[in-house]
């Protein structure tokens, strides 16, 4: 059973997340002949002050 996780930084909206299941659900079906009730993905989305990158916050990026 194949089990993705994937990280967002917040702010997409729940079509682009449903798209982006249906997708990579495809994708791992395709490439391991797994059956798609077979595949579970965890979407974690972050916020902002939670990720940062270079040493800096992302949110102080935004700004």
């Amino acid at each position: 059973m194949p089990i993705i996780q994937i990280h967002l930084l917040e702010g997409r909206t729940e079509e682009q997340k449903r798209q982006m299941v249906k997708e990579v659900t495809d994708a791992v079906c395709r490439t391991t002949n797994a059956s798609p009730d077979n595949v579970k993905i965890i979407i974690s989305d972050m916020s902002l002050e939670n990720y940062a990158s270079a040493g800096v916050l992302i949110k102080d990026l935004k700004k």
